[in-house]
């Protein structure tokens, strides 16, 4: 596919996007969303990295839980308390709706519950539809998050409703809540669900009603006592309370974020993101040839992904298994 912009629009769409305006942002997320986006993708990358947007320094916040766990309001009043805290800071909201399976089309209603400053240029939100993929995000949610990196101090990536082992989003993030609600199950229901060990904090939401909550947070504090054997360093991971109606723990929550540091295993997951295109694309041949591969260091998605598409290529005698675009 030919790419759509000359390389000094694309230079000062970039400039803009820096500046906080949300148009040429919003312009460039919609080519990265395209399927055959591949060649726009490596122009883009390429030319942010010359101008110096590494995005290193921006942390990476992912929130995921059950559907009607609270996601969206609660990051509503996350977003606005941040916003009046710390006025230095930029942070941009990608949130990912479930799409239907008859139509294909997605509500896209986080929109509904989120109160934002339209004119505000610290703030980004981004809607994406599911796309049916499992796991709470879409094919594309990685590449947009790489690009908000660069412009935004903090990206906070909601997921759709998970249900029990769906945790994709902590692979993207730096950090990673889930989000649950006050007498959302026992003690067996927790430990059964397969994704207790993966966040790296909890947040118990709607805790509106004192009693409830208290007891909840026990029973969940309890049963994050049984997985300390399996926690790096025998941690247990801290279990935040919040009530968006009440404005409980909001704070608290947000100095918790604020005080993180970005992780510095962006190469690992630039590879495993490789490893998961490849098994949707290529399926377990491409992903056996992919073990074989030794990639350039700190080599980014788009070199990676064109060393191995080339690799697996070679390995087909007519080579028509080459994904064109």
């Amino acid at each position: 596919m030919a790419v759509k912009f000359r390389p000094e629009e694309l230079k000062e769409l970039i400039r803009d996007a820096a500046e906080g305006e949300k148009f040429p942002l919003a312009k460039l997320i919609t080519e990265l969303e395209k399927p055959n986006s591949f060649e726009f993708r490596k122009l883009l990358f390429d030319t942010l990295e010359k101008s110096d947007f590494s995005g290193n320094s921006s942390l990476t916040v992912g929130l995921t839980g059950t559907p009607g766990a609270g996601k969206s309001s609660l990051l509503g009043e996350f977003s606005t308390e941040f916003l009046k805290r710390f006025p230095e800071k930029k942070m941009a909201v990608v949130a990912v709706d479930p799409s239907s399976h008859i139509s294909g089309g997605s509500f896209l209603g986080d929109r509904t519950r989120l109160s934002l400053p339209t004119r505000e240029k610290r703030i980004y939100f981004r809607s994406q539809p599911s796309q049916l993929e499992l796991g709470g995000v879409n094919p594309y949610t990685y590449h947009v998050i790489r690009l908000l990196r660069c412009f935004f101090d903090f990206v906070f990536v909601e997921t759709v409703g998970i249900g029990q082992n769906e945790i994709e989003v902590s692979k993207l993030a730096d950090l990673s809540f889930l989000v649950m609600v006050p007498l959302g199950g026992d003690q067996i229901q927790f430990m059964k669900s397969g994704i207790m060990e993966v966040p790296d904090a909890f947040i118990l939401n709607k805790c509106d009603e004192e009693a409830l909550a208290k007891a909840s947070y026990h029973t969940l504090t309890h049963t994050l006592e049984f997985l300390r054997d399996l926690s790096p360093g025998g941690s247990v991971p801290p279990v935040f309370m919040t009530s968006v109606k009440t404005k409980r723990g909001i704070s608290d929550l947000l100095e918790y974020i604020v005080s993180e540091k970005p992780g510095d295993k962006r190469e690992e997951e630039t590879l495993l993101q490789i490893r998961k295109w490849v098994k949707n694309e290529y399926g377990n041949f491409g992903t056996r040839i992919l073990s074989e591969i030794r990639f350039p260091k700190n080599a980014n998605y788009e070199t990676c992904e064109t060393l191995a598409e080339t690799e697996i290529g070679k390995r087909f005698k007519d080579g028509s298994a080459i994904r064109t675009e």
